[in-house]
């Protein structure tokens, strides 16, 4: 049996085979649905809309639900049979508490049986994935930031940065811009996720978002439920925000700067080859004109360290994103007993 891996996000889990080139057999949203003692879903009840997220800012909370999710992924998903487990290989996220490790490793060893266990950076394995072993992740995930000089295949933990921002934030920024610009709208959650994936970008520069306040051309788009709404400036905000914090109330560099600060702190003769590596992963990286603003603000960063070649690796989230309605639409969220 090929060993699992299991990478356990804030919005999805993707987990597969070991296999080398292989792109994940499993991707499923994360948050679970609540169910009632009889097996029925918990719609239409006193407890709907409740839902139970087991990972919150790349950590796990709940670890009853992430039980319940395991055995999903892993029996029903996975194919493992009771008995006859096989090992496992656990993404961490950057700063993961001791103490949450220790439980993870518990769960697994004493509830699934595995025959073995092993837990790898989430830094060290994006730049595995481009053929590094050296270099600088910066990942964008659903609830935080992670920016990881490594070297040697080891994390600088020193140096390492975490914000506990993320996609999930940039939503709800959306929702409020869309919340002024059309006021007679109502937005669901999963209406404003929809649309930051499908219009949201990134201005050109600082100068070019100021432009789009004072003018932008608008789309109308039409929600699920008949509503039209009229979106701008808007889209060029949740992207703006990534580069200047205090869109969000944040007193924080933007992200470019960052990752700047987080290599100067590394010994001088490996700076250049972090810059030189740098890897952009997570799903919000693939925002339309994120690539170009991240290059052009690399290049005229006011520090002395100024990188000469920076290697993209896009997390396929408009994939995961077809998986995760797929997912919803047929009615297969997992759910927690």
């Amino acid at each position: 049996m090929e060993a699992a891996v299991v990478d356990a996000g804030s919005k999805l889990l993707k987990a597969g085979p070991a296999i080398p080139d292989q792109a994940p057999s499993m991707i499923i949203p994360t948050q679970m649905k609540r169910m009632l003692e009889d097996g029925s879903s918990a719609d239409n009840s006193m407890f709907e809309d409740v839902t139970i997220d087991p990972v919150v800012r790349g950590f796990i909370r709940d670890w009853d639900a992430m039980e319940d999710l395991l055995h999903h992924v892993l029996y029903t998903g996975l194919g493992w049979e009771v008995g006859n487990e096989g090992q496992i290989l656990f993404t961490d996220p950057l700063g993961t508490p001791k103490a949450v490790r220790e439980q993870l490793v518990q769960l697994l060893f004493e509830t699934f049986n595995v025959s073995g266990f092993y837990a790898s950076e989430q830094a060290v394995l994006s730049l595995y994935a481009v053929g590094r072993i050296s270099g600088c992740t910066v990942d964008i995930g659903h609830g935080k930031i992670d920016i990881a000089p490594v070297l040697e295949g080891a994390v600088q933990h020193i140096a390492s940065r975490r914000f506990e921002i993320g996609g999930i934030d940039l939503t709800k920024l959306l929702a409020q811009e869309l919340g002024k610009s059309n006021p007679m709208v109502n937005f669901s959650f999963s209406d404003v996720e929809k649309l930051k994936e499908q219009f949201s970008c990134c201005a050109e520069d600082e100068l070019a978002y100021d432009r789009t306040l004072k003018s932008c051309e608008t789309e109308e788009h039409t929600l699920p439920d008949g509503q039209v709404i009229r979106i701008g400036r808007e889209r060029f905000t949740v992207g703006e925000a990534l580069f200047q914090p205090s869109i969000l109330g944040l007193e924080a560099h933007g992200i470019v700067e960052q990752l700047v600060r987080s290599i100067s702190t590394v010994s001088s003769e490996n700076q250049k080859q972090l810059l030189e590596n740098t890897v952009l992963c997570g799903g919000t990286t693939s925002m339309t004109g994120f690539e170009d603003r991240f290059q052009k603000e690399a290049s005229l960063c006011s520090s002395a360290i100024r990188p000469s070649l920076v290697k993209f690796m896009f997390a396929a989230s408009r994939i995961y994103a077809r998986e995760f309605d797929s997912v919803l639409s047929m009615g297969g969220r997992c759910n927690s007993c």
